[in-house]
């Protein structure tokens, strides 16, 4: 898994400023023979996702077939998996993706860094799924000075997360590792599961599986991130797509919503199945799959909404300014475009979202 999860995320720019992506599927009829006048242009979308259970909504649209049944024929679709949103965010910033499923604050970061510019929030895909877990020995916050932590990536969502729960603690953190608690940043994210279990980390603020992974090896949630905000309810995934995509290939972009809503919907209807698809995606992308009790787990604690919760992003950005990983950000309001997801929710006769 690590092997995998260092290929699939760190190697993903690489792939796709060569020009390649993802084999692990594409749309069928998307070139070879010539279409009828009446067909659409061909389009190749690039769609960046984590490999985490966290998005299992790509892994389950992947592998169900979803996604390319949406697109239809005339999509490509060639698809990128990551191991952090940090990378992701990189990728989208350097015009190498053109949708991803990817972690607020990730997308936070690439709005403010283009200037609004670059991308638009068109749905969301998850909530929950993210817990600190450390050594049974822990206890308290006030136990963890002096003790390393792992984060999957610098100025990620759980990174940010942690760093603010610390400093509402009254503990330090510093970009470089320092302060009254370490945090290592470590990817691919099976890394900090062996760290945690060899005993060079304390714990770390993972998502599901790795959290769930890190309880299986020993350890006990100290934090689980559902409960901090009002009533459980934050974004963990969103779905962002660029807007010169967005401009260019509206019709691209609304089949893609579609299997959005189509596989959130096979995932809450069919547990179990759903199960199966997504750890089938991820032993195809990473040559391994999770054991059963560890995918349950995972599962077991998100919440697959395509409603972006746009109340917790705001304050996901505070917490990042807090903790001197991102600038003051006052608005958020022209990050989201839920105009046409909330056209195919209407249509479907289920309930509309806001930003």
């Amino acid at each position: 898994m690590k092997r995998g999860l260092i290929a699939a995320g760190v190697a993903a720019v690489t792939l796709l400023a060569a020009g390649c992506g993802s084999s692990a599927a594409s749309s069928p009829g998307s070139g070879g023979s010539s279409s009828s006048p009446a067909a659409a242009a061909p389009v190749t979308l690039r769609l960046g996702f984590l490999t985490n259970i966290t998005h299992a909504t790509a892994l389950v649209g992947v592998k169900q077939g979803i996604f390319t049944k949406d697109l239809g024929s005339s999509v490509t679709l060639k698809l990128v998996p990551f191991s952090t949103g940090t990378l992701e965010a990189t990728a989208l910033l350097a015009g190498q993706l053109d949708a991803a499923y990817v972690g607020p604050n990730p997308a936070i970061k690439a709005w403010q860094t283009s200037g609004g510019k670059l991308i638009k929030i068109i749905s969301g895909a998850a909530s929950g799924g993210a817990e600190l877990v450390v050594k049974k020995s822990i206890t308290t916050a006030a136990q963890l000075k002096g003790q390393s932590l792992a984060t999957p990536s610098l100025g990620n969502t759980q990174d940010v997360a942690l760093r603010y729960w610390l400093k509402k603690h009254g503990l330090t953190t510093t970009q470089t590792g320092g302060g009254d608690v370490p945090i290592k940043p470590t990817t691919p994210n099976s890394a900090a599961v062996l760290a945690f279990q060899s005993g060079q980390l304390a714990g770390g603020w993972e998502p599901a599986p790795y959290d769930a992974e890190m309880v299986a090896a020993g350890g006990h949630v100290l934090v689980n991130e559902a409960s901090l905000w009002p009533k459980g309810q934050f974004v963990t995934t969103n779905l962002v797509v660029t807007q010169a995509f967005l401009a260019a290939h509206p019709s691209a972009v609304n089949g893609l919503l579609k299997g959005q809503i189509d596989a959130n919907n096979f995932i809450n209807q069919n547990k179990t199945a759903a199960e199966t698809a997504a750890n089938a995606e991820l032993t195809s992308i990473l040559g391994k799959g999770l054991k059963p009790a560890i995918l349950s787990a995972a599962f077991a604690q998100i919440k697959f909404t395509d409603d972006p919760i746009a109340s917790s992003l705001l304050t996901d950005a505070q917490h990042a300014v807090a903790v001197g990983l991102l600038t003051p950000v006052s608005n958020l309001k022209g990050i989201y475009d839920l105009g046409p997801l909330n056209t195919l929710l209407q249509a479907a006769g289920e309930p509309t979202v806001s930003s």
